[in-house]
């Protein structure tokens, strides 16, 4: 099957402390359907000091499940579904449902 939601794309968070924000999408983990959005879902972490970064107390995000964001439509930024489309040439490509535009990528 093919991935709705890919790394780049702008997300919106639907449900949870983050609803109504938005973040481009960093890393998918399709194994656990989770995805990490930047700025979303920060978590602060204890840091043991390494030889590349200091010790101290860290905010980093963490995964988010893909049932919880929705890709932002193209034209007004706002949560869309995802739909599948296969052009002339034989490209399949996504569109967003709610204003029927192309999705780069």
């Amino acid at each position: 099957m093919a991935a709705k939601i890919k790394k780049g794309d702008t997300v919106v968070v639907l449900t949870g402390r983050d609803k109504g924000k938005s973040g481009e999408v960093i890393q998918v983990l399709p194994a656990d359907n989770k995805a990490l959005v930047r700025g979303i879902n920060m978590v602060r972490r204890h840091q043991k000091q390494t030889q590349s970064q200091e010790a101290g107390i860290v905010s980093k995000e963490a995964p988010i499940h893909l049932s919880n964001i929705a890709l932002a439509d193209p034209k007004d930024g706002k949560a869309s579904r995802v739909g599948f489309k296969v052009q002339d040439d034989g490209a399949k490509v996504r569109v967003a449902k709610r204003s029927g535009d192309l999705i780069d990528g």
